[in-house]
């Protein structure tokens, strides 16, 4: 039962913080407010840390890869994901944003030479393929539209948050603690989004309503500590490959929210596309014995089940 509710904590909150997203798209310039979600976050979490007594004193190498990671993965993807929103549905831009387990494994097989399953080659070409049914007349009509614009933004914010992560598994092996990286990671993310502001130049800007304020609480207490928290312990649970599972019922969570809050019209086109995106990351996300387990059993023991 705890697993169910862990489970179900992190799919809720985060396939709910892209409409917390929208919802800070006031006055407030979506970069700036960027910066104010993970300072306020990191914030958080060095307290915590301070209070648990836990380590704090790391390497100038360390601090560059958890600068690195900031930088990508709650910087710059953050950044575009906010931009995006402002282009299009926020369930839209979940579902263009899940293509990260795409992008993981391009990154891992450029970065770290893991070799490319077959299962995880298809999911990645049906997932795309998706995207495209999705955004076709975008793509069809050759210009740049607020449909095309915010794809390729989010699909940008996608592949920062998907080399975040390879950077963040490298610090991991570098026995560098989840926490702290994080805490360090959102950091350097949340000064690197407030300096791109003020570098374009910007103005400060707040908007003390509860319209921006609660949105912004949520965005940073549930949506990028709590969330995590249950993930990773989900994880020391049953184990990453079934944790996994989240980020495939996200965007189904936000796609519901956005055709409640955001008057989301379904067409042919998004609704063959989405279910090939999330039918692709099924793909990827499902180890090889249990496709193979699925069609034996579909196909009444008629197709063996073949030495792994």
């Amino acid at each position: 039962m705890r697993n169910v509710l862990l489970f179900a904590g992190a799919s809720l909150i985060w396939g709910s913080t892209w409409l917390g997203i929208k919802l800070q798209l006031s006055q407030v310039p979506p970069i700036l407010s960027v910066g104010y979600r993970f300072c306020m976050a990191a914030l958080i979490l060095l307290f915590y840390c301070r209070l648990r007594r836990m380590p704090l004193a790391f390497s100038r190498r360390d601090h560059f890869f958890m600068a690195l990671m900031g930088a990508t993965l709650f910087g710059l993807s953050y950044c575009g994901s906010y931009l995006a929103t402002g282009y299009m549905t926020s369930g839209l831009v979940a579902v263009v944003f899940s293509t990260i387990l795409m992008w993981n494994i391009f990154n891992l097989r450029v970065f770290m030479g893991q070799p490319v399953a077959w299962r995880a080659f298809a999911g990645g070409v049906m997932g795309l393929t998706g995207i495209a049914v999705v955004f076709r007349h975008d793509l069809a009509a050759f210009a740049a539209t607020r449909g095309l614009i915010g794809l390729m933004i989010a699909l940008g914010a996608a592949y920062m948050a998907s080399a975040g992560n390879v950077i963040g598994s490298h610090t991991a092996r570098n026995g560098i603690p989840i926490t702290q990286a994080n805490a360090f990671g959102m950091t350097y993310g949340g000064l690197l989004t407030l300096g791109i502001h003020f570098a374009a130049g910007g103005r400060p800007a707040m908007d003390w309503s509860i319209g921006y304020l609660g949105p912004m609480l949520y965005l940073t207490i549930f949506g990028s500590i709590a969330a995590f928290g249950c993930y990773m312990r989900l994880i020391s649970r049953i184990g990453a490959e079934y944790a996994a599972y989240v980020t495939l019922v996200a965007p189904v969570i936000a796609l519901a929210l956005s055709t409640v809050f955001e008057d989301y019209r379904w067409t042919a086109d998004a609704l063959v596309g989405v279910a090939m995106v999330l039918a692709g990351n099924l793909i990827i996300l499902t180890p090889r014995s249990v496709i193979r387990r699925f069609f034996h059993r579909i196909s009444g023991g008629a197709l063996p089940l073949m030495p792994q």
